[in-house]
């Protein structure tokens, strides 16, 4: 190892980005995040200033060499995490045409339903991974450009993603990866080549889009024009990064088939390591492009800690108040509280689907639900049985998995919800597999984007090698046996609760 060399990294997330440094142990020097409002014209379209993204990430920079008074010398790489489906159309002079089209936004809905009405045999799936054509794809995007700004698609030289932007203010190059390209529906997820049946539908060619490469394959170094804006040299490397997801699945360490990765954050993230891809036969799972060149992940949505959230702010301005004053999180209170009921809640059943029913069930007229509470449940059974919907949800999505052959050995924890001891608990013991949280669980994005740096740049020969080197498991959580039987009718109970639900969730 080079002693006194670094590595930068961000994760350029949907309303904040957040820069961190690492030695090449893996140890955080620094780390600054930056909040940002997104702009929503109506309610169905989210934007944001793609520079206001760019700014974020140089104040970031910015503020990190400051506070640490770092060589700018010693930063060897610099790696990126990126959200995916965020659009960013420029001119020849690489100015923006318009707004970035964040992935939220969901205008696109007439075009979706024409792209899918179009590609509707089965082809999209066994293409791109993505089980259907939504508004908030790329591809979707671009035909609503077409038929509604027809100047602004007239004028465009080139479509990118937000990794592919930051790639290109700091090298010059217009290049992509494939972890972030799969949910474009204009990259074939098999072949890793522009899918020219949809570049031809929707009038572009492989000349609007960037290069492909690998996650972790050196681009070039900074420009003088980039390095003067970061405070860095231009003998930094910079990589292609990933999907934010992918990175955090690396930054915990899920590089093998058997790890599945949960990440709960408003929504529940989850992610299995594939040696190839494996489609659903009934469409319920997307597949996508791992961080790991020729790997994949099974990887999908569905309802996560928002609905923690929303209890916590209808229900615990105690526990809110009284964390201030004792300057801590309000959710360690509510983790005490869930800590004095009995696994099962005592009979009640909750469902988290607030806004809709999203993986595996996809049903966006499912409804929350509390079942089966009694005069003797209080505010920390109802908490409890959050946490034991979401494990249920988890459970759910490892059912459909293994239903594919694709086994699911042990749980890496990342995100807020890692942090919960007893959430993570109560995971292991509702899908009786090993829960196992990391150093880094709540920086992985970051973490991972760093490794694939350090690879870029040579520090390491292979990514496995960087996983090895920087990511430190924490905490082991190991199913408790006695709980298993109370927690599988938990889980039956979910279940049935959901399908004789359904009628009603449709009136």
């Amino acid at each position: 190892m080079v002693e006194n060399k670094y590595i930068l990294s961000v994760d350029v997330g949907t309303t904040a980005t957040k820069v961190a440094l690492f030695n090449l142990s893996g140890n955080t020097i620094a780390s600054v995040t930056k909040e940002y409002e997104l702009i929503t014209p109506s309610a169905l379209e989210v934007e944001v200033a793609i520079e206001t993204l760019w700014n974020s990430f140089k104040e970031g920079v910015k503020q990190i060499l400051f506070s640490t008074k770092i060589v700018p010398s010693n930063i060897v790489a610099i790696g990126i995490s990126a959200q995916g489906e965020t659009l960013v159309p420029i001119d020849k002079d690489g100015k923006p045409l318009r707004k970035a089209i964040v992935w939220l936004d969901n205008r696109a809905q007439e075009e979706a339903e024409i792209l899918d009405k179009k590609f509707n045999d089965g082809t999209s799936y066994k293409i791109t991974g993505q089980v259907k054509i939504v508004p908030t794809w790329p591809a979707s995007k671009i035909l609503w450009i077409k038929r509604h700004q027809p100047e602004i698609f007239r004028q465009a030289y080139k479509y990118l993603l937000v990794e592919d932007y930051f790639i290109w203010k700091m090298t010059g190059t217009f290049a992509s990866e494939g972890s972030l390209l799969c949910s474009t529906c204009y990259w074939n997820i098999v072949t890793k080549k522009w899918w020219s049946e949809m570049l031809n539908f929707l009038e572009i060619t492989e000349d609007h889009l960037p290069e492909i490469r690998e996650p972790g394959e050196k681009v070039g170094e900074l420009i003088p024009s980039a390095a003067k804006e970061l405070g860095l040299t231009t003998e930094t490397v910079v990589s292609t990064g990933a999907l934010d997801q992918a990175c955090g699945t690396l930054g915990v360490g899920n590089i093998k088939p058997g790890v599945f990765t949960e990440n709960i954050g408003a929504a529940l993230a989850i992610c299995a390591t594939l040696e190839k891809p494996v489609f659903d036969p009934q469409k319920r799972m997307p597949i996508h492009y791992h961080a790991i060149a020729d790997k994949y992940m099974a990887h999908t949505f569905t309802t996560g800690g928002m609905a923690l959230k929303w209890f916590r702010d209808t229900f615990c301005e105690t526990e809110v108040n009284a964390a201030k004053l004792a300057s801590v999180s309000a959710y360690q209170l509510i983790d005490k509280e869930v800590e004095s009921v009995p696994p099962g809640s005592e009979g009640l059943v909750m469902l988290p689907h607030l806004q809709g029913a999203m993986a595996p069930e996809a049903n966006p007229k499912a409804k929350g639900v509390y079942f089966g509470f009694t005069l003797r449940h209080r505010k920390p059974h109802f908490a409890r049985s959050i946490m034991e919907a979401i494990a249920c949800t988890i459970r759910k999505n490892i059912d459909v998995l293994e239903d594919m052959k694709i086994k699911v050995k042990e749980i890496r924890a990342l995100g807020g919800g890692a942090r919960s001891t007893v959430w993570n608990q109560i995971i292991a013991d509702l899908t009786k597999r090993p829960v196992i949280t990391t150093k880094h669980d709540e920086d992985a994005a970051c973490l991972g984007a760093a490794i694939l740096a350090g690879k870029a740049a040579g520090i390491f020969r292979r990514l496995e090698d960087a996983v090895k080197d920087m990511v430190t498991i924490k905490k082991r959580y190991k199913p408790n046996l006695e709980n298993y039987e109370n927690y599988d009718t938990l889980y039956t109970k979910y279940n049935k609760l959901y399908e004789n639900l359904l009628e009603i969730f449709s009136l």
